[in-house]
């Protein structure tokens, strides 16, 4: 630090020199003097030199910024000059060109309006939970305030950079280490907030607070790693194990409908089989019905015709005679089927075999006349329904 403020020091009286030689010389360009100082400033913190990066920490450590009354002076575009007489402030000048009296007025400071970026080297902070990490930052401001820029502090970009890095460490010790490096967003407020409330006094804005990179401790960063790869494994083994009960489930479901369609297949097919059965025995049922309906019919039809016959002049006769040789027949028919013999008391009796077919006639007869009455009845009921 002394031997940063040393040059900016020489640098200075050389610009005054410079003013108050009468030789050519005092005709500078304000290029060539800038150049003439640049050579004086240290740049150790720009990181190879020439970026913007770089001649915003120069600047830091270089201010204040002067330069030479030349009478006719030119502002340029974005900057303002602190005109002082007899080392008291005379008059801010904005950006065109003024007349400013030899010897009596200085240009004490050279204060540039723009926006600017000043880097935050890594700082060594304790989270809340005792783990030491490493926090950088940038940190984009902007004077606002030419008169408190030149007057609020001796140097005001490296007090308000000293004030983040303070601040940076302050907000960093409230949070944990997984808070911070999962709520950047918060502790970039956090910070922005502190550095404006005193950066007011400064003329400064101060924009924005960006953390750049947050390095915490190798031992801590080797758990962090290993918390990680345990992380991945138990993720793995997690989504294997889903797989496998999904598979599982899948299959147990699988063969949970293949067993009910089966099931389902079973009873729909006893229930067909039963109503085809019901079917096919309401069929036979109808159709016996109608068989035994269409029977009784032609045999009352047949018992009409031969009641009918029988009434004519020697129906009774034939019937008798037919009856008569029926029984014959019958009486042959048992004796082929069978070894037992079956004789007429009276087998020349053509009288008594006539009397036993009139009997087995009448008997006939009457049976006949009875089914024919219930028949009729049936025929009708049938024919009813």
């Amino acid at each position: 630090m002394f031997s940063v403020r040393s040059t900016s020091m020489i640098a200075r009286q050389y610009s005054k020199r410079l003013a108050w030689q009468p030789t050519t010389s005092s005709l500078l360009s304000s290029q060539q003097l800038t150049a003439t100082r640049r050579s004086y400033t240290l740049d150790s913190f720009s990181g190879g030199g020439g970026n913007s990066t770089g001649a915003a920490m120069a600047e830091v450590y270089s201010w204040p910024i002067t330069k030479a009354n030349t009478i006719l002076n030119i502002v340029p575009q974005g900057k303002m000059y602190v005109v002082e007489r007899f080392g008291k402030l005379h008059e801010i000048q904005p950006s065109g060109f003024f007349f400013a009296i030899p010897f009596l007025d200085e240009i004490g400071y050279v204060v540039d309006m723009r926006e600017r970026a000043i880097d935050i080297p890594p700082q060594s902070a304790i989270t809340r939970d005792n783990v030491s990490v490493d926090v950088s930052g940038n940190l984009f401001l902007a004077f606002v305030d030419p008169e408190r820029a030149a007057y609020g502090a001796r140097n005001p970009l490296y007090a308000v950079m000293q004030h983040a890095q303070s601040a940076m460490r302050s907000a960093i010790g409230e949070m944990e280490l997984d808070e911070i490096l999962h709520g950047r967003a918060r502790l970039n407020s956090l910070i922005k907030g502190s550095v404006q409330e005193s950066a007011v006094t400064w003329g400064l804005d101060v924009r924005r607070y960006e953390i750049t990179e947050i390095s915490p401790d190798p031992v801590i960063r080797q758990a962090m790693d290993k918390q990680a790869a345990a992380e991945r494994t138990r993720r793995e083994q997690v989504l294997q194990a889903e797989g496998e009960k999904r598979s599982k489930e899948l299959s147990s479901e699988g063969v949970k409908i293949s067993l009910s369609n089966e099931s389902e297949g079973n009873l729909i097919k006893v229930k067909n089989e039963a109503e085809a059965s019901k079917v096919k025995l309401v069929r036979e049922a109808e159709g016996e019905a109608i068989s035994v309906e269409l029977r009784a019919k032609a045999q009352a039809e047949a018992i009409q015709k031969i009641a009918a016959e029988l009434q004519k002049p020697g129906g009774m006769d034939a019937a008798k005679l037919a009856l008569a040789g029926e029984y014959v027949t019958m009486y042959g028919e048992m004796g082929k089927q069978s070894n037992t013999m079956l004789f007429n008391d009276r087998p020349a009796d053509m009288n008594a075999l006539l009397s036993q077919a009139a009997l087995a006639l009448s008997t006939g007869m009457n049976q006949a006349n009875n089914f024919q009455d219930q028949g009729i009845i049936d025929v009708d009921k049938s024919k009813n329904e």
